[in-house]
């Protein structure tokens, strides 16, 4: 029996991490599944966190439309812990999120919040790699993800 009823979706405001949406819907409606988006800014930046709720406010509500029992919140600090805690915190069964791919030097500069978190979670981590379509930023469209 599938016992992972409240997931925790990491999103940090680009494309590419919303590429973990589509595959949510697919299975949050049918299990019945209690989604908690969340995003992380970090402090090192100016405050954002009216863009961040306005970024995850619309996706939110998209998700309800679709009939997906849908929260989310922002936090601030460092992702990967940020996430954890928040997993911790709020009871999740599971943690989706989509990983940008980088290898080499990229991952050795930038670090990888998705693999970290893969390995601190307590609860099991859901991976979606990034489609090579998203990995070129194009201009928006709508002000809602087209997939949603």
């Amino acid at each position: 029996m599938f016992d992972h009823r409240r997931v925790l979706v990491a999103l940090d405001g680009s494309p590419a991490s919303e590429a973990v949406l589509r595959f949510v819907l697919e299975i949050a409606g049918p299990l019945d599944m209690t989604v908690l988006l969340v995003r992380v800014i970090e402090p090192s930046v100016p405050p954002m966190s009216d863009d961040a709720e306005e970024y995850l406010a619309p996706i939110a509500a998209a998700l309800r439309a679709r009939g997906v029992e849908t929260a989310w919140m922002v936090r601030c600090g460092g992702p990967e812990n940020e996430i954890l805690a928040t997993a911790d915190e709020s009871g999740v069964d599971m943690i989706a999120m989509a990983t940008h791919g980088r290898t080499g030097m990229g991952r050795l500069l930038f670090g990888s919040v998705a693999e970290a978190v893969l390995r601190r979670a307590t609860v099991p981590v859901l991976m979606i790699r990034q489609p090579e379509r998203v990995r070129t930023p194009a201009p928006p469209v709508t002000p809602y993800p087209a997939y949603i």
